[in-house]
C-alpha cells in the first residue's frame, strides 16, 4: 500500500503558512480543515493553506508536497488513530468511534491520490465554486525515473491543464503584509 507523506525541498513552506508540516509526516488533504470557513474571507498564510496546502496529520501543519511512499497497515492504522484523536481534540468530534470512522475516510482518500509510483510528488489547488470546496491534484515525477530529489528536478507534470486558471495580486499581497 502507499500513502503521502509531507516533504520540504526548501525552506519556504515555514514562511508561506502560519504552521509548517514537518518533514516525513503523514499527510491527507486537509480540506475539511475548512469547512466552516469561508473561502473570501481568507487572507495571507490562511488563504495560501487552503489554496495549496496538504495537512500533516501529527502536526496539523501544512506541507506544500507531499510525497508517495510504501506504507504497512501498521502505518495506515497509526494514521488513522493520530487523526481521530487530532479530530476529537481540534474539532470536537462527539467520540473516538465516529471520529475514526472520518479519519479513515481522510486516509482512504489520501491512498487514492497514491496511485503512481514511489516517489512521485503531488500538489494541490483548491478553490471554492458553485458553494463546494473543489481540489486539483497535480503529479511531479523525476524525468527518467527516480532519482534523490532536489528542487527544480521535476519536469514531468500531469494535471497541469486540470488546474484553473488563478491570479496572483503581489501588490495586495504586500499591502496586507504591511497591516
Amino acid at each position: 500500500m502507499k500513502l503521502l507523506r509531507t516533504i520540504r525541498l526548501d525552506p519556504s513552506d515555514r514562511f508561506v503558512f502560519e504552521h509548517a508540516a514537518e518533514p516525513g509526516e503523514w499527510a491527507v488533504s486537509g480540506a475539511f480543515r475548512f469547512w466552516d470557513a469561508d473561502p473570501d474571507q481568507l487572507a495571507g498564510k490562511a488563504r495560501a493553506a487552503f489554496r495549496s496546502g496538504f495537512l500533516g496529520v501529527a502536526s496539523f501543519g501544512w506541507s506544500t508536497l507531499v510525497q508517495i511512499v510504501e506504507a504497512k497497515e501498521e502505518d495506515r492504522a497509526a494514521v488513522v488513530e493520530t487523526l481521530a484523536g487530532r479530530l476529537v481534540e481540534r474539532f470536537g468530534a462527539p467520540d473516538l468511534a465516529t471520529a475514526r470512522k472520518a479519519a479513515e475516510e481522510e486516509v482512504a482518500f489520501a491512498a487514492s491520490l497514491s496511485d503512481h509510483p514511489a516517489d512521485t510528488l503531488i500538489a494541490v489547488h483548491r478553490v471554492f465554486e458553485d458553494g463546494a470546496i473543489r481540489e486539483a491534484f497535480r503529479t511531479l515525477r523525476p524525468k527518467d525515473g527516480p532519482k534523490p530529489l532536489r528542487a527544480f528536478a521535476f519536469l514531468e507534470v500531469e494535471g497541469e491543464d486540470e488546474t484553473p486558471a488563478d491570479k496572483v495580486d503581489l501588490l495586495g499581497l504586500v499591502e496586507e503584509k504591511r497591516k
